[in-house]
């Protein structure tokens, strides 16, 4: 996810905190972004957990699978 979209994330959580608050269009586009943020997050953290390895008292590597 790049910066302006969360530049605008942002300035629409400000906005909503202020009386008057957010329009309709802005609350679904807060949503929509807020979505996309969260998976951005979950594939970034899925990525890492991929190339993660266990090194046991060996000195042996095993990769971190997923659980069933």
């Amino acid at each position: 996810m790049d910066q302006e979209k969360i530049a605008r994330i942002n300035t629409l959580a400000k906005k909503a905190k202020e009386p008057g608050g957010l329009t309709e269009s802005e609350r679904e586009e807060q949503q929509k972004l807020r979505q996309e943020y969260l998976a951005s997050v979950r594939e970034n953290l899925v990525s890492q957990l991929e190339n993660t390895y266990i090194v046991d008292s060996q000195g042996t590597r095993k990769k971190l699978g997923q659980k069933e």
